[in-house]
C-alpha cells in the first residue's frame, strides 16, 4: 500500500494526470499490479489530504497542486513565488507589544519580560489559508513595522526595504504536528489535520537575532524542497572522510 500511495500521490503533484481524471480503480490496481481494495484506500487518502476529489459521474480528479517554498535561500514567502504581493495576503490577527517569554527572550538574546512587538497572521496564497505565522522581534526593530501594511508585504521585505537593515542568516526547524481546535478553524481544517511546524530565528548581517517565527503550514498546500550538496565532514573518523 505504501508503494502505491508514493506512485500516485507523486503522480497528483507533479501533475502528471493535469486536470483529466484519473484512470479507473480497476486500471489503477492492473497497472500497479495491485487489489482494487488497495487502490480505493490510497484514493481516499489522498482525498484526506486534500490532493484529490471523488466528483459523481466524473471520476477522481486532482484538486490542486502544493505549493513550494525553497529552503536553498533565505527568503519571505511572497519572494517564494516571485509574484510580490498579487497572490500572498495577510490576515493580521495580532500587531501589538508583548512581555517576552523566557523562550522568546533567549532566542532573541533579551531579559525575560521584555517588551518585544508580536505579529499573528494567516498567510493566504491564492484566497485560500496557507498558513498561521507567529513572529516576535525585538521592540526597536518591531515597533515601526506596525506602522506599514502589514496585509501585503512579507516581513523580511519591510525590515530590508523600509528599515535598512541587511538579513543574513536563519536557523531553521521543521516538524510534523497535528492542527489543535484553534489554529484548524483559523486555518480551515478538521481538528488534528497535519501540519508542517517551522521554527525560524533569523539574524541580521551583523549576526543579531531579530526576528523569531513560529509558522504551521497546512500539510496539503504546501510543500518545502532544497538543494543539498554533500560536503566533508571535518568531525568525522570514517576513513574514506579525506583522500590524498
Amino acid at each position: 500500500m505504501r508503494r502505491v500511495r508514493d506512485v500516485l500521490r507523486t503522480r497528483v503533484l507533479t501533475g502528471v494526470y493535469g486536470n483529466r481524471p484519473l484512470p479507473s480503480e480497476a486500471a489503477l490496481a492492473a497497472e500497479l499490479g495491485a487489489s482494487r481494495n488497495v487502490v480505493r484506500d490510497v484514493l481516499a487518502l489522498l482525498r484526506m489530504e486534500g490532493l484529490v476529489d471523488r466528483i459523481p459521474g466524473v471520476g477522481t480528479l486532482v484538486v490542486s497542486g502544493k505549493a513550494v517554498q525553497g529552503l536553498d535561500r533565505l527568503r519571505g514567502l511572497a519572494e517564494s513565488f516571485d509574484t510580490g504581493c498579487d497572490r500572498v495576503v495577510n490576515q493580521v490577527l495580532l500587531a501589538d507589544t508583548v512581555p517576552a517569554t523566557p523562550t522568546v527572550a533567549e532566542r532573541l538574546e533579551v531579559t525575560p519580560g521584555t517588551e518585544v512587538i508580536a505579529l499573528e497572521r494567516v498567510r493566504m496564497l491564492d484566497d485560500q489559508p496557507l498558513s498561521l505565522d507567529a513572529s516576535y522581534l525585538p521592540a526597536d526593530i518591531g515597533r515601526p513595522l506596525l506602522e506599514m501594511d502589514l496585509t501585503r508585504h512579507d516581513v523580511f521585505g519591510l525590515i530590508e526595504g523600509e528599515l535598512g537593515l541587511c538579513l543574513g542568516a536563519a536557523a531553521l526547524s521543521i516538524e510534523a504536528i497535528a492542527a489543535d481546535r484553534t489554529v484548524a478553524g483559523l486555518l480551515r481544517v478538521p481538528d488534528g489535520f497535519p501540519l508542517l511546524f517551522l521554527e525560524r530565528l533569523t539574524y541580521t548581517d551583523a549576526g543579531r537575532p531579530i526576528d523569531l517565527e513560529f509558522v504551521r503550514f497546512r500539510g496539503d498546500r504546501m510543500s518545502l524542497s532544497a538543494w543539498l550538496h554533500r560536503t566533508p565532514d571535518p568531525h568525522s573518523n570514517h576513513p574514506y572522510s579525506e583522500r590524498g
